[in-house]
């Protein structure tokens, strides 16, 4: 299997008792169409998505997030194959949920996780609840606050990424 990934996105929906539903998606290119093929054989497939599962929920083990300085643990719980248009552009997508303790006024999500470079471009949506109000970003890629409650922030192939986030926001 020769996968080169070449795109990711990530899309944070924050509920206002505190539920964080994390939608992520990584694009590769697959130049001998391995996922393609994959999809047309049902039990390797399932194994495969079981390894996908178990080898995202390893990564996540090893980050430490928090909200409002209590740690939570984020779970997997849906892995997908499909097609970005064509065969040999496969993405995996993964449905992540975790639970944090929100309070009227500030709080704080953090994340720490280890230094890297980009290897490809990424991009980051967080959407807050209606009336919520992000005060202060700490990336390390670019970000725009497109509105008070919807956060946007990308970073291209070749960033240097520090290993930590900060997101302070209000309810």
């Amino acid at each position: 299997m020769n996968l080169i990934p070449i795109h990711g996105e990530s899309y944070f929906i924050v509920e206002r008792k505190g539920m964080f539903n994390q939608i992520l998606r990584f694009i590769y290119y697959d130049e001998d169409e391995y996922y393609y093929h994959l999809i047309h054989k049902p039990e390797e497939y399932y194994v495969e998505i079981s390894r996908l599962h178990n080898a995202m929920e390893n990564f996540l083990s090893r980050e430490k997030i928090f909200v409002n300085s209590v740690r939570v643990k984020p779970r997997v719980l849906m892995v997908n194959i499909d097609f970005a248009g064509y065969r040999d552009h496969p993405y995996v997508l993964y449905f992540i949920r975790f639970k944090g303790n929100l309070r009227r006024g500030e709080n704080v999500f953090e994340d720490f996780y280890e230094e890297e470079v980009a290897e490809y471009d990424y991009e980051i949506y967080w959407f807050f609840p209606e009336k919520a109000k992000v005060k202060e970003v700490y990336v390390s890629g670019d970000f725009d606050l497109v509105k008070p409650n919807i956060l946007y922030i990308w970073t291209r192939k070749g960033d240097k990424i520090s290993g930590y986030e900060k997101i302070v926001f209000e309810i």
